[in-house]
This record gives C-alpha cells, structure tokens and sequence, in this order.
C-alpha cells in the first residue's frame, strides 16, 4: 500500500468514526424539561397542521423554488470550485486536499446554519411560528444543496430528491428507525438505486419527522418574545440535518471514487 493508499484508508476510517458517533448519540431520544412542561398546553390539532405545513414546503420548493434557491447558491461558481479541488486531489493525494471537500461543505452548513437561527429568532419575537416552515424549509434545502455540489452531486433528478428526503429524516430520527434508514441511504451509495420508494412518501416521512421534533418549539415560536427561544431551535435541528447531509455525502464521495471498501 503506497502512502496516498493509507492516506485515503485513514480519512475513510476518520468518517466511518463520524458516523458511528453521530448513530451512538441518538440510539435513545429524551425529551427536554421544557418540552414536558409544554406537552399539556400544545392543542392536539397542532401536529397534523405542521405535517401538511412542511409537506407543502417541500413540495413547494422540489416544484417551483430550486430554480430559485439556486441563485443563491451560485451553482456554476461550485462546480467549477469541485473540479479545482479533484484534480488537487487526484494529483496530491494528502490529507489536506482530501479534507478540502468537507471543510467547504462544512462551510456552507454553517452559513446556513446561522442564517436559519437569526429567521427563527427574529420571527419568534414576533411571535411567528408556522409561516417560518417555508422558510426554515427552503434553507435547509438550499445547505442541502450546497453539500452535494462541494461533492460534485446534482440535486434536481427524482432519485436525488429521494435521497435527500431520506437523509432529512434519518437527521430528525432516532433509535432502530435511524438504523433502518442509514443503512437504507448506504445501500444506496453502493449500488446508485433504491428499492421501490416513492418521493411522495418520502415527503411524508421527512415532513412527519420533522413535525415530531419540532412540535412543541413551533407552537412557542407562536408566543411574541417568548417565540425567541422557539426559534433558536431551528438552528439546533438544522445543524443536526446538516451534520448527517455532510458524512452521507462524503461517503458518496469517496464510493465514487473508489476509496471505500
């Protein structure tokens, strides 16, 4: 094994560490003190209401707004950045080259990631809670698709969309479930195709998941000045999506350029 070889043996061992870590720290899901005491006052109603909210965001955004959303991203300028930094790695073959994908992805997950905590916040002031999905939504979106292009992946074909719906829910899942569904998404990475899913259900199941955990803070985020705290925690689950959106991409990465086993 020559030294570019063990190189790439220690990054996959580095993510495959990663990975492990973030499954370990959500085998079990325990719920906060606040969000006991808010338990009894969240009107029942609620939960279906947000899960028809963040289904129409998705649907929204998958239909009209990635032509949008990419203005912002900047699509052309990341492509071009991609093919600088593979060919830097192709001819270098270090670790700092190798890392130069997931330091940029990580990059832009945080630009994102505090760009979706001064909204949630600043609506929560104002006591705005359920017209802050779309927005929190296309965000999450919009670092999403940032993460696969710093990994030279499109975004816009049916199979990607399912893809990234199913790493939004493993993100917002925990326990077997998040077991089931990450090694669902790395079977996919092996073998480029999934087994009869169904974008529609997959919209379902993220919009589902996401309602679930963000329930109680979307009904404080209704409260004027008390919805600050509500909204601080888009961060929180944006960070999460992110964090899981950044090794699941890396991962491709490296399947696709014959650096996993």
């Amino acid at each position: 094994m020559n030294k570019q070889q063990k190189i790439m043996e220690r990054e996959l061992s580095r993510l495959y560490k990663q990975e492990r870590s973030f499954l370990e720290k959500r085998m079990e899901k325990k719920d906060s003190a606040l969000n006991r005491l808010l338990a009894e006052k969240v009107p029942e109603k609620l939960q279906g209401t947000l899960d028809a909210a963040f289904a129409k965001a998705f649907a929204l955004v998958f239909e009209k707004g990635t032509a949008v959303i990419e203005k912002s991203v900047n699509r052309e300028e990341k492509e071009k950045q991609f093919q600088v930094d593979s060919y830097a790695a192709e001819i270098k073959g270090d670790r700092r080259s190798l890392r130069a994908f997931s330091r940029k992805a990580g990059g832009a997950g945080r630009l994102n990631l505090a760009l979706s905590g001064a909204a949630g916040i600043g609506l929560g002031v104002l006591g705005v809670g359920l017209p802050d999905i779309a927005l929190f939504t296309a965000l999450m979106l919009k670092g999403i698709y940032e993460i696969a292009l710093r990994y030279g992946f499109s975004y816009e074909s049916d199979t990607e969309r399912q893809f990234i719906l199913l790493l939004i829910s493993g993100a917002v899942t925990y326990g077997e479930e998040l077991k089931v569904i990450d090694d669902e998404l790395n079977a996919f990475i092996q073998r480029g195709v999934f087994t009869a899913r169904d974008t529609e259900a997959l919209i379902r199941q993220a919009a589902g998941g996401l309602s679930k955990e963000l329930l109680y803070m979307k009904f404080l985020q209704g409260i004027p000045i008390l919805g600050a705290v509500g909204g601080a925690y888009d961060a929180v689950y944006m960070k999460r999506v992110m964090e899981y959106t950044e090794l699941k991409y890396r991962r491709r990465f490296f399947s696709k350029n014959k650096m996993s086993s």
